[in-house]
C-alpha cells in the first residue's frame, strides 16, 4: 500500500490560496475598468478584447479566462461600474434624503461622466448586433430600477401617492437627456439651471 496522501492543514492551506484569489479578483477588476475606459474612448468597434488586455497590464488570455466572450466582458464592465457609481452615490448622502438640490444634481452626474458615455456606445452596437441586443436590454433594465430605487430613497419620495413614480422617473428621463446634451459641447451653465429648476419642482410635488 502506497503512503497516505498528506494533507495540509486547513488553515494553511486557505492562506495558500487567498493570494491567487486577491490576484484573480485585481485582475477581473482591472479588465472591467479597462473595459470601460475604452468604450467611452473608443467606442464598441475600437474596443475589441485584445485592446483592453493591454490597456489592463495583463494578457488576451488571462482576459478570456475571466470573461469567454467580447459581450461577456463589456456588459459584465457596464454593470460593475454602475454598481460601483450606486454604492458611491448612496454614500454621499448617508443619512439618506437631504438637499434636493444637491441629490438632483449627484443624479444628474451621473449621466455626464465616462459610464454614460460607454454604456451609449453598448446600446447603440446593441441595436445592430442581434447576440448583444437582449443582454444589454437587461442590463439596462436592472441598471434602470436600481437607479430609480435609489432615487427614491434619497429624494425621500413617497409612490403610493399618485403621479410620484413618473416624476422621479421623469427626473431620470432628463438627467439622461442632459446627458447626451453634454457628449458634444461642455451643456454645464443650462444643466446648473435646470438642476435648480428641478430641485424647486420636486420640493413642490413631493413634499
Amino acid at each position: 500500500m502506497g503512503e497516505p496522501e498528506r494533507r495540509e492543514p486547513e488553515g494553511r492551506e486557505t492562506k495558500r490560496r487567498e493570494p491567487k484569489q486577491d490576484r484573480s479578483r485585481a485582475t477581473r477588476r482591472r479588465l472591467l475598468e479597462a473595459a470601460v475606459a475604452c468604450l467611452a474612448e473608443h467606442g464598441w468597434a475600437g474596443s475589441t478584447v485584445s485592446v483592453v488586455a493591454e490597456r489592463a497590464g495583463v494578457s488576451r488570455g488571462a482576459a478570456q479566462h475571466h470573461f469567454r466572450t467580447r459581450e461577456d466582458l463589456f456588459t459584465a464592465a457596464v454593470e460593475y461600474v454602475a454598481e460601483e457609481r450606486s454604492t458611491a452615490l448612496r454614500a454621499l448622502f448617508p443619512e439618506g434624503a437631504g438637499d434636493r438640490r444637491a441629490v438632483v444634481a449627484a443624479l444628474v452626474d451621473l449621466y455626464t461622466g465616462p459610464l454614460f458615455r460607454a454604456a451609449l456606445h453598448l446600446w447603440v452596437a446593441a441595436s445592430n448586433e442581434e447576440q448583444l441586443r437582449p443582454r444589454v436590454t437587461e442590463l439596462e433594465a436592472h441598471v434602470g430600477r436600481e437607479t430609480h430605487r435609489i432615487a427614491v430613497e434619497l429624494l425621500g419620495a413617497d409612490e403610493s401617492r399618485p403621479g410620484v413614480r413618473e416624476t422621479v422617473q421623469g427626473l431620470l428621463d432628463m438627467s439622461r437627456g442632459l446627458g447626451l446634451a453634454n457628449l458634444l459641447t461642455d451643456d454645464a451653465g443650462r444643466r446648473d439651471r435646470v438642476v435648480a429648476q428641478w430641485a424647486a419642482l420636486l420640493d413642490k410635488s413631493l413634499d
